[in-house]
């Protein structure tokens, strides 16, 4: 997470980062009645959101990450091109 914290990446987090560094951004608490452009936000959060979320749980449910019996820097670039794979099939 700390690699992500520089201005030039924007992070979209859920709200378990609320008070998070400025560049992280996070959906608006949810009070008893929002007003309609925090709703609207946080639907285009969720919607940015949502491919990762996809990729990140089916990923989670391979093998891969339990039986893998490499470097912790090799398995982050396998998980990082199968990410990317997952993410792509999803959204075209």
């Amino acid at each position: 997470m700390q690699a992500c914290l520089t201005p030039q990446i924007l992070v979209l987090a859920d709200d378990a980062y609320q008070g998070a560094d400025a560049t992280v951004r996070t959906p608006y608490y949810r009070h008893h009645e929002q007003p309609a452009h925090c709703q609207q936000y946080n639907r285009d959060h969720a919607r940015l959101r949502a491919p990762d979320e996809r990729a990140l749980a089916r990923l989670k449910r391979w093998r891969l990450l339990r039986h893998a019996r490499c470097s912790p820097r090799r398995i982050s670039h396998v998980i990082t091109g199968v990410h990317t794979l997952l993410t792509c099939e999803n959204s075209g």
